[in-house]
C-alpha cells in the first residue's frame, strides 16, 4: 500500500519581491513524500505551493485536507504509469485544492519512475534541450527596477517580462523605455496582475502599446468577463490571461471562457489551475481556437519548478516560458537546474540536494 508524509516549509526570498498585491518576503509550501510500504527506499516526492490571495483553495485548510489524503492513500498501490498516477492525484484531491492535485501528480509521476525526479522523460531531463524563458523584473523602486531590467540583458535573456502597477505609471512606462531603447528586437512582456482599473485600461493599453509590447498579461482583476472581453477586442496590446484561468475546473467551462473572452494568450501555472491534466485540457483548447499559450512557475520550489520544466518540454512551443524562479530562494532545494543566457536547463551531472523529509 502506499504511503504519504509531508512536511510545511518555508522559502526566505533573497529580496522583497514585489507585485501590484503586496511585497513578499517568504513563501509556505508543503513537500510530499510517497513511498510503497513493501518498498520504502524508492519514494516520489512532490510539492503542495498554493498562494494566498490568489489561489482558488482555502490555505490554512492545506494541512487538515493533507490529513485526510494521508489516511486514504493507503487505499492504493504504486502505479505502474502516469495514467494511473493521474487517476489516483484525482481521486485523492479535492477539485478546489488544486495546489493538492499538482503535487500529488508530481509525487506520484516521480514514484512510477523510480523516484530519480523524472516526472515526464523527455530531452529536456536527458540534458539534450534546454527551454528559452524570459527574464523578470520585479517591482521595486525604479532605480532598483532600472538596476535588474539591465542585469537581466547583461544575463542574455531575450525576452524580459517586468511587473506593473505599483509604482507611479510613468515611472514604469521610463522603465519600460529604458529597455526598449537598449534593443529593438527584445521582446518585452508586462503582467498587471489585475492592479488596472477598468475605467483607466484601454487608455493605458495605449500608452504601453508605444514601447512595441508582446503581450499584458491580466491587466484588470479577474471575473468581469464584459470588461475583459472588451480589452481582448479593443486593447492596444495583446491580452494574456493569467489569474483569470484559476478556479475554472471543467472543460466546458475552460471553452465558454475562451469562447466568450477570446484573449490573444493564455499563461498556465499548473500548480494554480489544478495540475498537468488541467493544463493539457487548456493546451487542447486554445490550440484549437488558435489562442497562443506558455507555462510559467508560480514561485514554487525546485521540486516543483523541476516538473513544470519536464512538462513543458513535452511540447513544440515557441514562446519563451517562466521558469527562472529557482533563484529566488536563500534556502530552495539544490537541484540540478540551471538558467544560463535566457535558457533553462536540466544538468545531469549536478546532483539534488536533501529534501527535509
Amino acid at each position: 500500500m502506499l504511503k504519504l508524509e509531508y512536511k510545511p516549509y518555508t522559502l526566505d526570498f533573497t529580496f522583497d519581491a514585489g507585485t501590484s498585491r503586496g511585497v513578499m518576503k517568504k513563501r509556505d509550501v508543503w513537500f510530499l513524500k510517497v513511498c510503497d510500504d513493501r518498498n520504502p527506499e524508492v519514494a516520489g516526492y512532490g510539492e503542495v505551493a498554493p498562494l494566498n490571495r490568489l489561489s482558488i483553495e482555502d490555505v490554512s485548510l492545506v494541512p487538515d485536507v493533507l490529513e485526510q489524503v494521508q489516511q486514504k492513500i493507503v487505499n492504493f498501490t504504486t502505479p505502474r504509469t502516469e495514467a494511473a498516477a493521474f487517476s489516483i492525484a484525482q481521486e485523492l484531491s479535492p477539485i478546489p485544492f488544486a495546489s493538492l492535485r499538482f503535487g500529488l501528480e508530481v509525487a506520484l509521476l516521480d514514484l512510477v519512475h523510480g523516484g530519480q525526479k523524472l516526472i515526464f522523460d523527455n530531452a529536456f531531463y536527458q540534458n539534450q534541450e534546454p527551454i528559452p524563458i524570459n527574464g523578470l523584473v520585479w517591482m521595486g523602486d525604479i532605480d532598483t527596477m532600472k538596476q535588474r531590467a539591465q542585469e537581466k540583458l547583461d544575463q542574455g535573456f531575450k525576452c524580459i517580462k517586468m511587473k506593473i502597477g505599483a509604482l507611479d505609471f510613468q515611472q514604469e512606462l521610463e522603465v519600460l523605455k529604458l529597455l526598449r531603447e537598449v534593443s529593438v528586437d527584445l521582446e518585452l512582456r508586462v503582467d498587471a496582475n489585475g492592479a488596472f482599473a477598468n475605467h483607466e485600461s484601454l487608455r493605458r493599453l495605449l500608452d504601453l502599446s508605444e514601447f512595441n509590447l508582446h503581450s499584458i498579461e491580466q491587466p484588470i482583476i479577474p471575473r468581469q468577463p464584459e470588461a475583459m472581453q472588451l480589452l481582448c477586442k479593443k486593447g492596444a496590446v495583446k491580452i494574456a490571461l493569467d489569474e483569470e484561468l484559476i478556479g475554472i475546473a471543467t472543460k466546458t467551462e475552460k471553452r465558454e471562457l475562451l469562447e466568450f473572452l477570446k484573449p490573444h494568450y493564455i499563461v498556465l501555472k499548473p500548480s494554480l489551475i489544478g495540475g498537468f491534466q488541467s493544463a493539457q485540457e487548456w493546451i487542447d483548447l486554445a490550440e484549437e481556437m488558435k489562442i497562443g499559450w506558455w507555462i510559467t512557475s508560480a514561485l514554487e520550489s525546485n521540486i516543483g519548478l523541476n516538473a513544470i520544466a519536464q512538462f513543458t518540454a513535452g511540447f513544440k512551443n515557441h514562446e519563451y516560458h517562466g521558469l527562472g524562479t529557482g533563484q529566488l530562494y536563500h534556502n530552495n532545494i539544490d537541484s540540478p537546474l540551471t538558467v544560463e543566457n535566457g535558457l533553462i536547463s536540466y544538468t545531469a551531472n549536478k546532483d539534488w540536494g536533501a529534501m527535509p523529509l
